[in-house]
């Protein structure tokens, strides 16, 4: 081997500077497959919302409060995106943190990095997706309070929402905070930032704002069961966002998340109809789109953490956990959760956080513990997780909804509810009814 002189290590050390100039520059730029598939995504996300979401929900309401949960869920979905922008993102990913909340560097998004730490995408393009869940997640609450709320107290609840439950939490399990660092706590796409969030409050929700007139005892069926499997399906599609893009990259990661996603909601819409065929005699529609959602819900938080495998036992655990969930939330405890969103959407999301806890062992296909983690102490740090979660969402939905309805009561009047709040509180009517 040739000795290197003093001549040829001094020109090494002259460009070894230069050389770590270079890769910084290109550690600084990002990756354009990875970015148009997050826009991509964020796009899905909003294609969940508005018109997913809205075409859900308002199939299953009756006729005369069809337009208010769909003006309802835009003016939420609106209201939660400038907040995002002016503070939300900064208390949820800010780069200072203390563990419980994050600052800096975004008032208003005018101080963000070119890329994004820990991945290959502009800093933007992750406030953007990150922005499109802050959006969707409360309004899925929406369903709770469906017929009865009174829409001023709904925008400033979930306004307030917003900032001191949903960017808290998210910092807690994605943006560095104590829950992911100091516990070790998983959720891949959001089933406990999103739904576990989501489902308690919405539960507090009902509680406080009361039953429906005529709750339990009449009949309150969808007037437009067709519209929900419109709704359920862009929900569906829309997912291969929300969770593939939760991979931050267009990769491996990404499409074994899809491929989970789709499995999972297959399996529990399957399901979910066998149970109704088994306990009323009939496969319905509603059935189907319900269970689809449940086994959404359910892989969220694991899946890009598990395989194909455990997307089905997430997907069977999604049918058998959240159609007896139902009954209990209705006719047991006779909370009136109109559309089911804490049976659906909170106890499935709570239901994979837990379960991933299991799945990702290597020993079901999945991607294996973290250093120093064993099944045991995994599924410790999931537990924590969801209940920690859920704790603050209660608590802090409960002042929240109080303090709002000071200057905004919470329900609109028993004449208002029964002429229907399109009419009452909008002054508009979907189409004229017979």
């Amino acid at each position: 081997m040739r000795k290197i002189g003093a001549l040829g290590l001094a020109t090494i050390a002259a460009l070894m500077p230069v050389a770590a100039l270079a890769q910084d520059a290109l550690d600084d730029v990002a990756d354009s497959g990875d970015t148009a598939w997050i826009l991509t995504s964020a796009a899905l996300v909003l294609l969940m919302t508005m018109p997913g979401l809205t075409l859900f929900y308002g199939g299953l309401v009756r006729t005369k409060n069809f337009l208010s949960v769909m003006i309802q869920v835009g003016a939420i979905a609106a209201i939660a995106s400038l907040l995002w922008i002016v503070c939300g993102y900064s208390v949820a990913f800010g780069h200072v943190t203390n563990g419980w909340l994050g600052a800096g560097n975004a008032w208003m998004l005018l101080d963000l990095g070119n890329v994004r730490e820990g991945t290959a995408i502009p800093e933007s393009a992750f406030a953007l997706f990150q922005m499109i869940f802050a959006a969707i997640t409360p309004a899925l609450m929406v369903g709770a309070w469906a017929d009865r709320a009174r829409f001023g107290w709904v925008v400033g609840f979930s306004a307030l929402w917003g900032l001191i439950v949903y960017a808290p939490v998210a910092h807690w399990l994605w943006g560095g905070g104590w829950l992911s660092a100091a516990m070790g706590t998983k959720d891949f796409a959001g089933g406990i930032v999103v739904h576990t969030t989501a489902g308690v409050s919405a539960l507090v929700a009902a509680l406080l704002l009361g039953k429906r007139q005529g709750f339990p005892r009449t009949l309150m069926l969808p007037h437009s069961p067709s519209l929900t499997m419109v709704g359920a399906a862009m929900l569906w599609m829309g997912w291969f966002g929300f969770n593939g893009g939760s991979a931050l990259a267009a990769n491996d990661d990404a499409a074994m998340a899809i491929i989970n996603t789709h499995v999972a909601a297959c399996v529990a819409a399957l399901m979910w109809i066998l149970i109704e065929r088994i306990k009323v005699g009939k496969a319905t529609s509603i059935g189907f789109a319900t269970g689809a959602i449940a086994g959404l819900a359910t892989v969220t938080p694991a899946a890009g953490y598990v395989s194909p495998g455990g997307a089905i036992l997430l997907g069977l655990a999604a049918a058998l956990v959240c159609f007896p969930m139902i009954q209990i939330v209705k006719q047991k405890l006779k909370i009136d959760d109109s559309l089911d969103v804490f049976a659906v959407h909170g106890v499935g999301g709570m239901t994979g956080s837990v379960l991933l806890g299991v799945l990702i062992s290597p020993a079901f296909g999945g991607v294996g513990f973290d250093e120093g983690k064993t099944m045991v102490s995994q599924l410790a740090a999931q537990f924590v997780g969801v209940g920690a979660v859920a704790i603050w969402s209660a608590v802090a939905s409960a002042v929240i909804a109080v303090m709002v309805s000071l200057a905004f009561p919470m329900r609109v009047s028993e004449d208002d509810e029964r002429e229907g709040l399109d009419l009452a509180s909008h002054g508009e009517r979907a189409w004229e009814m017979d």
